[in-house]
Order: structure tokens, then C-alpha cells, then sequence
């Protein structure tokens, strides 16, 4: 099988290994990734602020980029919310890549039929859904799934798991008391499960709760579910 990967450009820019690990998992699991060179944003900053004809040329680059490809696969839930959901408005070209979008966890559990990916993490982990996975795309357990299935990992409950982190994508930059409160209580209820590794499938949902905890000085880390899944006893994770 051959997917395309669409990095984003969060991870693109500030979390590079987050990509890396997703390429890893997916070749350790007989994948061949490719890598479109001209791909860039997809949209989603502009569009969600109702800058539409800003984001057409976004669009158009984006479709261009992963037309010849039967699947997508992004490490990034609100990205792959974006095409799915918005894309179709932006004409039949665009609308055709949405049902080959597909966010990593998603991609493993539903396509590929996997959930034991051949990893080993032995930390203890608690795991954040992002709205975009949780709502727009649904991905309901299967993330939880492939954490469960991890060698030496301790997954435990988040409270308040389903409440939105208070990113929000500009939301952050609109709202910034607000999102600040809502970003608190979450890493809040983070650190009452005394867990090692504060777990998501959006990087810019732990960009935001990262930088609270470092404000806090907490002893709690965030890290992407793909650098989780991508370590094994052979090539483990390391800070």
C-alpha cells in the first residue's frame, strides 16, 4: 500500500519528529509513505476565521499536491477535519480528497486494521481527544485502543477528558482570558492523574497545554500519540 503523508504545518514548523515517528510507525507496518514536496497549509487558520477567498489558493495547492493518491495520512485531527468537512465547498476537485483523508489513528484502526502497532513506551500516560478528533471526525476509541495496546504503558483517565482544551485554533488569539482559563482546568485535571506523558493526536491542542505546564513549572510532559507509538525496545523514545 502506498499513502501520502500531509505533515501540517505545525508540525512542519515546530514538531518535526511528530512527522518522523509517523512515517516510522507506518513503514514498520509495510507502508509506503511518499512525501508531496509542494504541499503546504491546508486552509483551515483563514477559513476558520472568514477569510474564504483567502483560503481558495490553499485549497487548490492542497488538492494538487494529493490528487494522485489514494490515501492521505496526517498526524493531525483538525487538519484532517478540514478536508473532510470543509473541503467540499471548494468544488468537486477539492471534495474528492476528503473521503481519502484520513487522520493517523483512524488511518491504522479503520484501513489498515491494526491496533497493536509494536510499541513500547513504559511511562504512565493519560490522553487528551482534541474536539476536532472527537467531534468533527469521530474517532471514538480507537486511539485509546492503540495506547492499550502498548508494552509497558499505564493509561490512565483524564477527568474531564471530553472538554475542550481552550485552543481552538484563533480561537487562542480571539479569546486569550478565555482560552487560558479552559487550557488551566485541563492541564489541571491532567496532573491529578500523576502521569508521566500528557498524550494527544493534535500538536496544536499540546502546543497550548505545553506551555502552561512549563509556565507552572508541572512535572508533566506532552507528546504526540504518533511519537508514543512509533518507540519500541529496539529504537525507544527518548527526550
Amino acid at each position: 500500500m502506498r499513502v501520502a503523508l500531509f505533515v501540517t504545518c505545525v508540525n512542519d514548523a515546530v514538531y518535526p519528529s511528530t512527522g518522523v515517528a509517523t512515517v516510522r510507525i507506518l513503514e514498520r507496518l509495510g507502508v509506503e509513505v511518499d512525501f508531496p514536496a509542494d504541499q503546504t497549509c491546508c486552509g483551515q487558520p483563514p477559513y476558520n476565521t472568514g477569510y474564504r477567498r483567502e483560503t481558495e489558493p490553499l485549497v487548490r495547492r492542497t488538492v494538487r499536491a494529493f490528487e494522485e493518491y489514494a490515501y492521505v495520512v496526517t498526524p493531525s485531527g483538525s487538519c484532517a477535519a478540514m478536508v473532510r468537512h470543509h473541503y467540499a465547498s471548494f468544488g468537486d476537485r477539492a471534495a474528492a480528497l476528503a473521503p481519502r483523508t484520513y487522520e493517523l489513528s483512524e488511518f491504522l484502526v479503520d484501513v489498515l486494521g491494526v491496533t497493536d502497532v509494536g510499541a513500547y513506551f513504559p511511562y504512565t500516560v493519560t490522553y487528551h481527544p482534541s474536539c476536532h478528533g472527537l467531534r468533527a471526525l469521530g474517532l471514538g476509541t480507537g486511539p485509546r485502543r492503540l495506547l492499550d495496546a502498548v508494552k509497558g504503558l499505564d493509561l490512565r483517565e483524564l477527568p474531564g477528558a471530553e472538554e475542550c482544551c481552550g485552543f481552538g485554533g484563533t480561537f487562542a488569539v480571539k479569546n486569550p482570558d478565555v482560552s487560558a482559563a479552559m487550557g488551566r482546568d485541563k492541564v489541571r485535571h491532567a496532573l491529578s492523574t500523576g502521569a508521566d506523558v500528557l498524550c494527544g493526536a493534535d500538536n496544536s491542542c499540546l502546543m497550548h497545554l505545553g506551555g502552561i505546564l512549563r509556565r507552572e513549572g508541572a512535572p508533566l510532559r506532552t507528546l504526540h500519540l504518533a511519537e508514543i507509538l512509533a518507540s519500541t525496545e529496539e529504537e525507544p523514545w527518548r527526550e
